[in-house]
């Protein structure tokens, strides 16, 4: 007879997902995991198979997460300055009260090396590319712009983000306003 399961998976998960943001993913070991989830080896792998199944959870309930800033943006009709607004969105959306975490997709990707597991690496590729597509979707409302140019810009953007989201860990409020203006000042 299987046991019943004394824990709820996404209440778990999230607390993986704030270990995994917090210390990286390199840094995380499975003991670490099974201290903050509050459960044992034999349930983290039974429930998620491995620390890399576990991750991946946590990527998907982070994309939930985020998902209210991503249709905020999708609902915009501001075009770049939707964009500028989703980055100062993001800002709040990544603080924590006792460090800056900047991104949990971008932390990650910083850590990979060219050996990085595979499916781990094309979740990550998927993550950035959906919004990188909100990006060109909501820079193509600019008609004036042609799909290259949508393409070109959208490009840099996300490509800004994931500095925005690094930089978001380190410097001053003051200094990533003038980061974001002077993304936005040739758009």
């Amino acid at each position: 007879m299987a046991r019943k399961k004394e824990y709820i998976e996404h209440e778990v998960i999230d607390k993986a997902m704030s270990l995994f943001w917090r210390n990286g993913y390199e840094t995380t070991s499975m003991s670490m995991l099974e201290k903050e989830m509050g459960i044992n080896k034999f349930s983290i792998y039974a429930s998620f198979g491995s620390k890399d199944g576990v991750f991946l959870e946590s990527i998907k309930l982070y994309r939930t997460k985020l998902q209210v800033l991503l249709d905020k943006l999708a609902a915009s009709e501001d075009g770049v300055a939707g964009i500028r607004t989703y980055f100062y969105d993001f800002l709040e959306f990544s603080k924590d009260s006792n460090c800056g975490k900047g991104c949990l997709v971008s932390n990650t990707a910083n850590e990979f090396g060219p050996d990085v597991d595979a499916v781990l690496k094309a979740e990550l590729s998927k993550f950035t590319e959906e919004v990188r597509q909100l990006f060109a979707d909501t820079l193509a409302q600019d008609e004036t712009k042609d799909l290259a140019k949508v393409e070109e810009q959208a490009d840099y953007l996300i490509i800004s983000m994931l500095g925005l989201a690094n930089a978001s860990r380190l410097f001053t409020p003051v200094q990533l306003d003038h980061y974001i203006a002077n993304i936005f000042s040739g758009i």
